[in-house]
This record gives structure tokens, sequence and C-alpha cells, in this order.
């Protein structure tokens, strides 16, 4: 979305336009359960924190400056709310990584993408899809089996598309940080992926 269809969705937000509530709740909604989730580790929790953070979004759009993307902003409140819920109820979740190296340093190149890709993409067939639940399922199921931080930031980096910086300010962690729970993100997808071709 272009910065100009982004000031023009947030002034229709502000002026209470339904549509594009339904629009901005369709694109982010899933994504803000599942990140919720990994705070709290207890989805009905974390659909609750989801609604909450839309109140306050729909409440506070107004002010929104757009000094981040609004996909940004919105994560924002809905981290915190989710860190407050959590420290009250007496859990937080740390999104700093504190396990050691996988060994599988190699999956990636420089830019990010697979060195290989795997077996089971490049061996997709109609008959594979029919006798087993879609890919689509076995990389959600992956990506919630993930520990907390790597789940946040492969959900807000890679579905959500929110850029390093803003993910980085969004869950209070370095860049460097940031980049090794996303690369053991997507290396532990790649084996769960692996493990069922």
């Amino acid at each position: 979305m272009s910065p100009a269809e982004e000031a023009a969705l947030v002034r229709r937000l502000a002026a209470g336009d339904g549509e594009a509530f339904a629009l901005v709740w369709r694109r982010h909604n899933a994504a803000m359960v599942r990140v919720a989730t990994g705070i709290l580790g207890n989805r009905a929790s974390a659909e609750e924190v989801a609604q909450d953070s839309w109140i306050a979004v729909m409440r506070a759009i107004g002010d929104f400056r757009g000094d981040c993307s609004l996909a940004g902003w919105i994560f924002t409140i809905l981290v915190n709310t989710a860190r407050n819920r959590a420290a009250r109820e007496g859990r937080m979740v740390s999104f700093e990584e504190t396990d050691g190296p996988d060994g599988l340093a190699d999956a990636f190149d420089g830019r990010g993408r697979w060195r290989r890709m795997p077996a089971l993409w490049e061996e997709l067939t109609p008959e594979r899809i029919v006798a087993g639940r879609s890919v689509l399922a076995h990389v959600e199921a992956a990506i919630a089996a993930l520990p907390p931080g790597q789940r946040a930031v492969i959900v807000l980096r890679a579905q959500v598309g929110l850029e390093a910086r803003e993910v980085c300010e969004i869950l209070g962690i370095s860049e460097g940080n940031m980049r090794v729970m996303l690369h053991r993100a997507r290396l532990a997808v790649r084996a769960a992926l692996e493990r069922i071709a």
C-alpha cells in the first residue's frame, strides 16, 4: 500500500468507515491473534487481547501520525496490550532468543532466500494435496509450534510484511536478534515441511 493509499485508509478509519475497518481487520486480525498467542500462551486470551487492541486502535486512530506504517502501529498496540495482560496475569514471555545454534546456517543465502528449496515445494502435485492437509495448513501448524519470539518475528516480518526496523521496535529487540530469530523460524518451518515430504 502506498503512503497516499494508507493515509486515505487512515482518514476513512477516523471517519468511522465500516468497510475500511473490515478491510484492515481482515488483513491483520489472524496475525494479531498468532502474535498474542505467542505472548500469552493461550488462544482464548489472545483473541480477547486482539479485540481489546482493535478497540484501542479505533479510539486512537485520530492520533495516528504516520511515523511508522499503520500495520506497525496496530501491532505495537497489540504487543503492548498483550504484555500488559501477561504482566497482570503473572506470566511474561521474552522475545529475546536464548537457545543455541541450530547447525543449519547454510539453508539461506545472504538475501534470506532458500539455497535449496524444500522437497515438498518442488514435488507438489494435486495427488499430494488431496492425500493430506494442504501445505498452508502444515506451514501454519509449524509456525504455531515455534517459540514465542520466533513466531512473533516470522508473523510480523514474513506474513504481515513489516520492515525490520518496525519489528525490532514493536518487540523491543535488536536487529541482529531479530534476524537470528527469523532465520531460526524459517529453518524450523522448513524442517517441519521436510518431515512431511
